[in-house]
């Protein structure tokens, strides 16, 4: 005889319990560790959180076993994301080499003004991303070379990489290339293109707020204060590198993959490759000055560029920033990344798989009566899940599979699902240290989230503006019930 095992409903006692201890936990960390925080002291917070919630799980009668299985799952989501990762690593360390971010920013500093400099680099970003349908490329190419026409501009970094956060995140969010923007119409149950069409009611009023505040930092920059400066790191550049058009080949080749659709990790890896070759044709004097005496030259250029695959490439030049800002790269500089990523997913998976994640939620939906509440607590629970779960794939998922019955019960469209979870979830994510979203941004652009949350405008006006949309009545779909055709006015579109 087959017997099924039952599980005791977890109380939201239960269920707060983990979830009280991580943020105390990682409040504690950004209080001792400051910008170390992320560098171990959060890595341990999120697994004594995890082992709360197991043995919460066990009392509730789940066996370490299952527990361990849900665990094992939930690091398997996030390998693709650490296998990108690896590759960016290589990528940014082998374009350092080719010269190909180094031209990026020299021509940056050529061309951008201090004055319109933060709102030129969200614009840039928001194109490119809307062009390949990923933040994640876009800020590991376009916006590390942003971040180093701001370094050569003695401009803030904070707010360079919120600009740069800021357009990617919207560039992504309206790309029909986008995973987040397939995936959340997919698990509401609506079209894609009807979706991004929906969206566009709170993006574009939300990215054009942010522009305008961009410009508004912009106007404190003096572009004549700095221009020794410019013409000082552009003349170190000149002299480190032999820049040119064709080293931004590499450059092309990755958008051009990505624009393909060729998906993300190979088509990066493709770009590291490029750059190692570029390398080697057309920075040989580069390669040269960081091979050993003792190895011919063949051998040194190989040790050198495989070397950048996966430890970086270290410059000596006159000046510490600039050496610090192309010092950089290789798989070994992300790899405290994905311990982050790891523990993270863990944490998530144990509250997934014992019901405790469920259980907090459902506690949310209590006395939501309006298509106000609906959304707000859908785009709370959503940053809530960022939070917790420390992944936006998970962020969109969860709330959607929970919310997509309540939606319909209340004659709510699935469109204001779709576009509540990407308010919510897609947008929030890299404002979170220890959110796979948080954690990549803080690798490739070094600014600690902690840094910028104040300057990534868009990511914070959107979802604060779809709130009040919703409070207000604007752009609320309404389902016609089946049986009697829809009167007008009926829904308020």
């Amino acid at each position: 005889m087959t017997t099924t095992k039952e599980f005791k409903e977890p109380s939201l006692f239960d269920a707060l319990i983990p979830i009280v201890a991580l943020v105390l936990m990682m409040g504690s960390a950004v209080y001792l560790f400051a910008d170390n925080s992320s560098y171990g002291p959060n890595q341990i917070a999120l697994l004594l959180a995890m082992g709360l919630a197991a043995i919460i799980g066990m009392k509730n009668g789940y066996s370490w076993k299952t527990i361990e299985k849900g665990i094992v799952d939930g690091i398997s989501m996030s390998l693709g994301a650490c296998l990108i990762l690896l590759a960016v690593g290589s990528l940014i360390g082998t374009w350092m080499l080719a010269g190909t971010v180094p031209t990026l920013i020299y021509f940056g500093l050529e061309l951008l003004n201090p004055s319109f400099f933060y709102a030129a680099a969200c614009l840039i970003c928001a194109v490119v991303a809307m062009s390949i349908g990923s933040s994640w490329t876009t800020a590991a190419t376009v916006g590390v070379a942003l971040m180093g026409v701001a370094a050569g501009m003695d401009m803030s970094a904070a707010i360079t990489a919120g600009a740069v956060v800021s357009g990617a995140y919207f560039g992504d969010k309206i790309s029909p290339l986008s995973e987040t923007t397939n995936l959340a119409p997919a698990v509401a149950g609506t079209d894609l293109f009807e979706h991004i069409r929906y969206m566009l009611w709170t993006t574009v009023p939300s990215f054009i707020l942010a522009l305008i505040l961009f410009v508004i930092l912009g106007f404190s920059e003096s572009g004549d204060a700095k221009a020794d400066r410019i013409e000082q790191m552009q003349l170190l550049l000149n002299e480190s590198f032999d820049l040119s058009w064709y080293l931004l080949v590499p450059l092309v080749v990755l958008l051009t993959l990505a624009v393909k659709k060729v998906p993300a990790f190979p088509a990066v890896s493709i770009g590291a490759l490029l750059g190692a070759i570029w390398a080697v044709l057309f920075q040989s004097d580069v390669v040269a000055s960081m091979a050993s005496p003792d190895d011919s030259a063949s051998i040194g250029a190989l040790k050198v560029v495989w070397t950048a695959l996966f430890d970086g490439v270290s410059f000596s030049t006159p000046d510490e920033n600039l050496n610090s800002l192309l010092s950089r790269g290789g798989m070994s500089s992300m790899l405290n990344t994905i311990w982050l990523i790891i523990c993270a997913m863990s944490f998530g998976a144990v509250l997934e798989r014992v019901g405790l994640l469920k259980r907090a939620v459902s506690a949310i939906l209590l006395g939501a009566k309006s298509a106000g509440d609906m959304v707000s607590r859908t785009i709370l629970t959503c940053f809530a899940t960022n939070l917790v779960t420390a992944d936006q794939y998970i962020s969109i998922v969860m709330p959607g599979r929970m919310y997509k019955e309540e939606y319909e019960k209340r004659g709510l469209h699935q469109l204001n699902l779709s576009r509540s979870l990407e308010d919510g979830g897609t947008l929030t994510s890299p404002l979170i240290p220890w959110n796979t979203c948080g954690a990549y941004m803080h690798s490739v652009l070094l600014v600690n989230p902690f840094d910028y949350v104040f300057y990534a405008f868009f990511n914070v006006i959107n979802p604060i503006l779809a709130i009040i949309y919703a409070y207000l009545g604007i752009k609320i779909l309404r389902l016609t019930p089946p049986d009697y055709a829809k009167q007008p006015g009926e829904a308020n579109q």
